[in-house]
């Protein structure tokens, strides 16, 4: 395992049947990174995280969380051991309140879900660890209540995000949780997501460039499943390869 890296893959490789989605892949994440994943369209980012999740078994390869091999784990023991993830839809439940939303995954976590015919509020310390986690997520007193169908797109995915949280994970793999979220929302979800405690190690997959130069302070490229390139955003930027698989003018403007 390479020094001090909470989540590591080494050679991981997908295949359906001839073809390879994800080729080889060997990715390091040192605790507290914000690492983004970028790659044009069909290029195994969602793929690749599928992997890390477990919800696919890689062809090739291994998956290390903290030095133990997960790469033969299902999904709900990776995330017992730390590793989380949000989709690119939204899973909520439109008519209940953030509040109750993520006091129900608190109650979940805890084992308290056989049970979940009680008032949640019966529970005074979830609700008051769910409020202070949706405070650190910046919503405000006013929405905490209010049903989530109401809400702004962008604060729809700060609670999935939310939800991802209540599992107290070290690992946080985000697939796109800007998409569809106006500009100024979508700005705030990412400020949001960058100011998490350094606890929590948050890999992120995203399609708006502007974002991830915001966001990342490493970037890997995929280009037909395999790393085209890893470093800081500026080298990302000026990279010539990169500009001509993928980011283009995108590219030049962050020079």
């Amino acid at each position: 395992m390479s020094a001090g890296a909470v989540l590591e893959t080494r050679g991981l490789t997908r295949r359906f049947g001839g073809f390879a989605a994800v080729d080889g892949v060997s990715l390091s994440l040192p605790p507290g990174a914000r690492h983004a994943l970028i790659g044009p369209n069909g290029a195994g980012k969602t793929t690749f995280v599928n992997l890390l999740s477990g919800a696919l078994l890689p062809s090739a390869g291994q998956v290390l969380l903290g030095g133990e091999d997960i790469t033969a784990l299902p999904q709900h023991r990776r995330v017992k051991r730390g590793l989380a993830r949000t989709f690119q839809v939204n899973q909520l439940f439109p008519d209940l309140t953030p509040l109750d939303s993520v006091s129900l995954a608190i109650c979940e976590r805890e084992g308290l879900s056989a049970r979940w015919w009680r008032p949640v509020r019966a529970h005074r310390t979830v609700e008051e660890e769910a409020a202070a986690l949706l405070a650190a997520l910046r919503f405000q007193p006013a929405d905490l209540r209010a049903p989530t169908r109401g809400l702004p797109y962008g604060r729809q995915r700060l609670l999935e995000i939310a939800l991802a949280l209540t599992l107290k994970p070290r690992i946080l793999l985000l697939d796109e949780p800007a998409a569809g979220v106006p500009p100024g929302e979508s700005r705030e979800v990412l400020e949001t997501v960058a100011a998490l405690p350094r606890d929590v190690t948050v890999l992120l997959i995203e399609h708006d460039m502007d974002l991830v130069f915001r966001f990342a302070e490493r970037i890997t490229v995929l280009a037909q499943g395999a790393i085209l390139a890893e470093g800081p955003p500026e080298a990302i930027a000026r990279d010539p390869q990169v500009r001509a698989v993928y980011l283009g003018e995108e590219a030049a403007a962050h020079a």
